[in-house]
């Protein structure tokens, strides 16, 4: 499955991501985490990381049982990256409800259609008679307003994330679909 969008030139293309596109992933990961989160995770963390093919890889050849990843390229260029699947929430998973567990674009390519591209094709295949959910970090008002942007709402639910013994406070959002949990 793909999809093909436009903005500002440029061409996106989503596709499922398959083995052999763990080092894209990784590098899409990493480089998202360290642009998008600054002032947020300590510097020290995102300073030191790296990416890790082999793990990414891995986890494309052994998913677990209805994760999906997504990658979106522009140019021959992975510019994009999504992972989606059952909640890992114990009041979300018996209901059915899907997670969005990562959405990330390479900085360069920041309000250019990579991360819509990445959502409404994620959406599509989770099923609208889902609820969605997606955890974020609660001071990245960047993730906030494009997830609202897709229909999701705080639901209430609050935790900390352990960013190398550094708290980090995330927020629960939940995209209702036709179906409630």
């Amino acid at each position: 499955m793909s999809t093909d969008q436009v903005r500002r030139g440029a061409a996106v293309r989503v596709r499922r991501a398959a083995t052999g596109d763990g080092a894209a992933i990784a590098a899409v990961r990493v480089s998202g985490w360290q642009a998008a989160y600054r002032g947020i995770v300590p510097d020290d963390v995102l300073d030191r990381m790296t990416p890790d093919p082999l793990a990414r890889e891995a986890l494309l050849r052994a998913p677990r049982p209805g994760v999906r990843e997504y990658l979106a390229e522009a140019g021959g260029d992975a510019v994009g990256w999504l992972a989606a699947g059952p909640s890992r929430d114990a009041d979300h998973f018996a209901a059915g409800v899907r997670e969005i567990y990562a959405c990330y674009a390479v900085p360069a390519y920041w309000r250019r259609g990579v991360g819509s591209a990445l959502m409404a094709v994620a959406l599509r295949d989770l099923g609208d008679a889902r609820p969605v959910a997606v955890w974020t970090f609660r001071d990245n008002r960047r993730a906030r307003r494009f997830y609202e942007a897709f229909g999701f709402v705080l639901d209430g639910r609050e935790r900390d994330f352990d960013a190398s013994g550094a708290p980090v406070r995330e927020v629960r959002y939940l995209r209702p679909g036709t179906a409630e949990p």
